[in-house]
């Protein structure tokens, strides 16, 4: 191995062209290929801001070119040499430097490399396992380094909006308590307090909060939030939030400021003119025309319910749904009534997953005829109605599901999501956002036996709904507010409660009795007693709109050093054993421990 010596890089590896032809050039690197014509060596020399083409060829230093006969992938490498255009008809659109070359004088093997576990080339189908073990090698593929540095650029776009919005970066602890939030905690055990633990934080909520009362009026922070729960392609372990609270604003002013960041952070990411502001819908509005409060709105197939139409009719599942209080719905599949009884099958099968006991479907033929082994349940006047309500017309294909309002909702939002994908209805480069308002304050969880937040025990109910907290919690409306972008929720956030006695209104409703309210929540009930101003605020997931923005379908592919969806890190071998004398230490039982 050698040193640099006295080289020092001149350029980077996607910044020469046809104005530096005739110039002395220093690059170094890492060898991507190795091409041996004829006696001339070509080496694609590769940093992490893209690649030139390096030759070494005999005539101009034998010494060199011999050298260079030994070079392999991922070696790095420094090379000094001089800028020549490439031969006529050899250069490469492809490639920001595909004008030119470099023709080597002088080279340094500053360090080997094994033969790497796999190839560094973009279109290498890798394991996600594998990749994530030597992430450090598949960071260095172009598409990976350029998430990174889009993630970096999004950052530096956020920041500068907010600051020119008058708010201040400010940090919050890491080491807290743990308090009901939704998730499970990661708890930390404190060593110089035995039996006692600390949480690391599902989000700086309490911390901001206070903060407003503080005074610090305006606030935001790029912030590590942690969360024990089950994982998937957009959910890790430990994430990052764009965290802001604003005092005296309702809803409007924070959906201001966070429209203002989405079109300032499109703007410097992909150069994307986005035009505020953006749609809006209520919860109750987004269920029943898309089945989620999350709606993708790029497409239609829309839900329409069916009940009132169908509660009389022949077919028994459908009248023995409706006398039980569910819900009949359908979604008309345009020009879809090609498919084949193997895409039905396939398609009943796929709705399966998310509760659905069947998935009936018609054909519309020519003339309006009805193709379908239920087409002879229904009288010609609720056919008409149907074909009505769906705006059916020959070519179509009706899908319904029947059940109670949360199975019919979610088979059918799946459905929908499924015949865009099969469809291909959806392209990569749009981007629909729409605001979802008036969310439920409260759920009934049955297996808790009691209501518990849809959002937080801190968001404020809407203020025509209060007198309904104590007799009809579950129908409280509560200010909060998500953003939707394609079918994903990147942001969420609400008004919050100001006032103690509201504050303590809302967890009694929750459950949460007094002694649980002294001890988890005392610190920001006496907060509230000592002049908290109106606040409100938004928390949009970093990791999951750089995702959207970087057009790939895993959170992982934006993270630097992500775990897998077992919350491991093949890297690391991370979580791992620890020895029964830190345990103790700890003040724990060492019981499941190996020394």
């Amino acid at each position: 191995m050698e040193t640099m010596g006295n080289l020092r890089r001149s350029h980077h590896c996607n910044v020469l062209n046809r104005s530096n032809i005739g110039e002395e050039v220093i690059l170094m690197g890492w060898v991507l290929r190795r091409r041996d014509h004829g006696g001339v060596i070509f080496i694609d020399l590769r940093d992490r801001r893209g690649i030139t083409q390096v030759v070494f060829n005999p005539e101009i230093n034998p010494e060199v070119h011999a050298k260079a006969h030994d070079l392999r992938s991922e070696w790095v490498l420094a090379v000094r040499g001089r800028v020549q255009a490439r031969p006529e008809g050899m250069a490469n659109p492809k490639l920001l430097t595909g004008d030119i070359e470099v023709m080597i004088d002088e080279l340094k093997i500053l360090n080997q490399s094994l033969t790497p576990p796999f190839p560094l080339d973009e279109d290498v189908d890798v394991s996600d396992n594998l990749r994530l073990k030597y992430r450090y090698l598949d960071l260095r593929r172009p598409a990976m380094a350029n998430n990174l540095i889009m993630r970096h650029r999004a950052c530096q776009a956020i920041r500068s909006y907010l600051n020119g919005e008058d708010f201040l970066e400010i940090e919050t602890p890491v080491l807290t308590r743990s308090t009901p939030e939704g998730a499970r905690d990661y708890l930390v055990p404190s060593r110089v307090n035995p039996g006692r633990f600390f949480a690391l934080p599902q989000s700086p909520q309490l911390f901001k909060q206070l903060l407003m009362v503080a005074g610090m009026d305006r606030y935001y922070q790029i912030v590590r939030c942690f969360r024990d729960e089950d994982l998937r392609a957009d959910r890790q372990p430990e994430f990052t939030q764009i965290d802001m609270e604003l005092s005296f604003v309702g809803e409007e002013e924070v959906m201001a400021v966070a429209e203002g960041m989405m079109k300032t952070l499109f703007a410097a990411t992909l150069g994307l003119e986005l035009a505020p502001p953006f749609p809006r819908m209520t919860y109750a509005e987004a269920m029943d025309r898309f089945g989620t409060d999350r709606p993708d709105t790029r497409f239609g197939f829309e839900l329409v319910e069916l009940t009132g139409v169908v509660k009389n009719c022949d077919l028994k599942v459908f009248r023995e749904v409706a006398e039980k209080g569910g819900m009949i719905k359908s979604i008309n599949a345009k020009g879809c009534a090609g498919f084949s009884r193997k895409d039905l099958d396939d398609l009943t099968a796929y709705v399966a997953q998310f509760g659905a006991k069947g998935l009936a479907w018609v054909k519309i033929k020519e003339g309006g005829e009805w193709q379908s082994p239920i087409a002879k349940f229904f009288s010609e006047q609720e056919r008409r109605e149907m074909m009505t309500a769906l705006d059916a017309q020959p070519d179509d294909l009706l899908f319904f599901v029947a059940d109670q309002p949360a199975v019919v909702h979610g088979a059918l939002a799946e459905l929908r999501l499924e015949l865009a994908r099969r469809l291909k209805l959806v392209a990569g480069d749009d981007f629909s956002f729409v605001w979802v308002t008036d969310f439920p304050l409260l759920e009934y969880d049955h297996e808790a036996k009691r209501h518990v937040a849809v959002h937080h025990p801190f968001t404020a109910p809407h203020e025509d709904d209060l007198e309904l907290l104590e007799s009809e919690p579950g129908k409280v409306r509560s200010r909060a507010y998500d953003l939707v972008l394609n079918g994903h929720e990147i942001g969420g956030g609400s008004i919050r409660i100001h006032r103690k006695d509201l504050q303590e209104k809302v967890f009694t409703a929750l459950g949460i009795s007094a002694e649980e309210i002294s001890d988890k929540f005392d610190f920001l009930v006496r907060a509230l007693e000592l002049g908290a101003p109106p606040h409100g605020g938004l928390a949009f997931g970093l990791d999951r709109l750089m995702m959207i923005i970087a057009g790939r379908d895993s959170i992982r592919d934006v993270i630097a050093f992500p775990k897998t969806q077992k919350a491991t890190c093949p890297l690391t071998d991370a979580p791992a054993p620890v020895s029964r004398r830190h345990l103790t230490e700890l003040s724990l039982r060492p019981d499941w421990s190996e020394d």
